[in-house]
């Protein structure tokens, strides 16, 4: 049967041909037991030759909204994250060095202004260019801009309260601390401002080697938790004191593990492991310098991080425990004891650096309360300022940098942060109140740095402590959705020492509201 109906069809095409051809009109009843034929063979199991008509081809044409983005090789993927917030910041007029009767420091608060900030507008193209190769470029334009507050404490929490005002500068000349320096120190010594408008450049190879995957180029070393955490998914409006120390990225490589996921290619399994080697530069003390920058000596940073979900489902919940390690040398070395303080401060000693993250989270599940989650992290870093960034507030330096700490020793600093929420979407609620959710932090980190008062070259950490409270309203996920703080700050007044070094406890408390789209 399949040979006659072979026979047919190529009948009816050459019929058709020589109909075009002559302009033969062919008769209704002749056309009729054709088509009659055709449909005889297609019930007896006869195949059909496919065809593509004119409308397929316009619509694999077609741009637009809902069309797919096609490229000339691989598979294109384009997402963002835009977030606007609005701040408002307690009053204060006095700084928080200021202490003109005992040091004779006169300071003033004047990043304390309230208003309106694009914080966050990252644009990432991810490109499958095979099953086994990825790339992946990100960019923030927003991270260009400068000289607006930080959170959870306009005072700092991505770096250590260690400026004063111009008024300090002019009575005690012109310190590389407060004015020049920062912007040297940033850059690695070669002028302006920290390299920050690209953020993610990097290839992935994986799908080679089963349940893991290699990675070169410019990402977060993989260390702690809530730092390496997508922007989209913060719980807060911003990350904790604590998690900014991790919310670097750095130049590197590395080896990626994932055990017990859904096959051997999920990077997102219950078991996980990261080994690493990166750049390092400058120093672990100042989270989002390191990118895009190179190196000041030929030794490299090793890290290490491993993660456990030992309950992973709708029922039980899902518990995360997790730590990371990260360790180096870092500085020049060639100067162990500069006679002066380079103005590319490359010169400071070297010395062994090394920082350590643990962190655990829990989701209930359908068992009992389901809805409520907790959170917390835990980092202890160790490394060396670079010279003139830690204010002496005796002025035991030389020269032009008499108020700065000239060549500090290593010292260590910790911080820990612990938070809590629950979801009202399990709750016999109206519809529109099922999208909320209250949240609650506890946040403190040493970050106010000055010089030792009796050996000016130790360094001596305060502890801020910051309390948040939060209400988030999802619209659709963390893909639209409008976040609300409000922090109450204690800054370290109370642990300074009376008569000698007194801080003034500045008024710091602030609301910050975030709008947020991810696409």
């Amino acid at each position: 049967m399949q040979k006659w109906g072979k026979s047919y069809l190529a009948a009816i095409v050459l019929l058709g041909s020589v109909a075009s051809a002559m302009a033969v009109e062919v008769p209704t009843a002749e056309w009729e037991r054709m088509k009659q034929q055709i449909a005889e063979l297609q019930s007896h199991g006869a195949a059909m030759p496919a065809t593509t008509s004119m409308v397929d081809t316009a619509m694999d044409s077609k741009y637009g909204p809902c069309a797919a983005v096609t490229t000339r090789n691989g598979k294109l993927e384009i997402s963002g994250l835009v977030q606007v917030w609005y701040y408002t910041i307690q009053q204060d007029r006095t700084g928080f060095f200021n202490d003109p009767a005992t040091n004779g420091i006169p300071d003033f608060n004047g990043s304390n202004h309230n208003g309106f900030r694009v914080r966050r507008t990252e644009l990432r193209f991810k490109m499958d260019l095979c099953e086994n190769i990825t790339a992946v470029v990100m960019i923030d334009p927003a991270r260009e801009a400068g000289g607006f507050p930080h959170f959870p404490s306009n005072l700092g929490n991505t770096k250590s309260i260690n400026q004063v005002s111009p008024e300090f500068d002019a009575a005690n000349g012109p310190g590389l601390g407060s004015t020049t320096n920062t912007a040297l120190l940033q850059n690695g010594g070669f002028g302006g401002s920290a390299p920050r408008l690209l953020q993610d450049a990097y290839i992935n190879y994986h799908g080679v080697i089963p349940y893991h995957s290699f990675q070169i180029g410019q990402f977060k070393p993989f260390i702690g938790e809530e730092g390496i955490r997508s922007s989209a998914e913060l719980d807060f409006v911003e990350r904790s004191m604590v998690g900014f120390q991790s919310d670097s990225r750095d130049l590197g490589a590395s080896l990626n593990g994932s055990f017990w996921g859904s096959d051997c290619n999920d990077a997102n399994g219950r078991f996980q492991y990261q080994l690493g080697v990166y750049n390092g530069s400058p120093t672990y003390f100042e989270p989002g310098n390191q990118q895009n920058r190179p190196d000041q000596n030929n030794a490299k940073d090793f890290a290490a991080r491993i993660l456990v979900r030992p309950l992973w489902d709708d029922c039980w919940g899902r518990l995360e425990i997790g730590a990371s390690a990260m360790t180096g040398r870092h500085g020049d070395g060639r100067n162990e004891f500069p006679q002066s303080v380079p103005q590319n401060n490359l010169g400071r000693p070297s010395n062994s650096a090394v920082r350590y993250n643990a962190w655990a989270s829990y989701d209930f599940g359908n068992a009992f309360l389901k809805g409520l989650w907790i959170r917390g992290e835990w980092t202890y870093i160790k490394d060396r300022m670079a010279p003139g960034s830690v204010i002496d507030v005796l002025g035991a330096g030389t020269g032009n940098n008499a108020t700065m700490q000239e060549q500090g020793q290593p010292f260590s600093r910790d911080g820990v942060y612990g938070a809590l929420g629950y979801r009202f979407k399990n709750l016999c609620v109206p519809g529109y109140l099922k999208q909320l959710e209250i949240l609650g932090r506890f946040d403190q980190f040493q970050n106010v740095l000055t010089a030792d008062l009796v050996r000016p070259e130790r360094t001596d950490a305060f502890y801020t402590r910051v309390w948040t409270a939060g209400l988030n309203y999802y619209i659709q996920g963390h893909n639209a959705k409008i976040q609300a703080n409000y922090n109450w700050t204690d800054l370290p007044a109370d642990r300074a020492t009376p008569g000698v070094r007194e801080f003034h406890n500045v008024r710091n408390n602030s609301f910050v509201v975030n709008f947020q789209v991810a696409f």
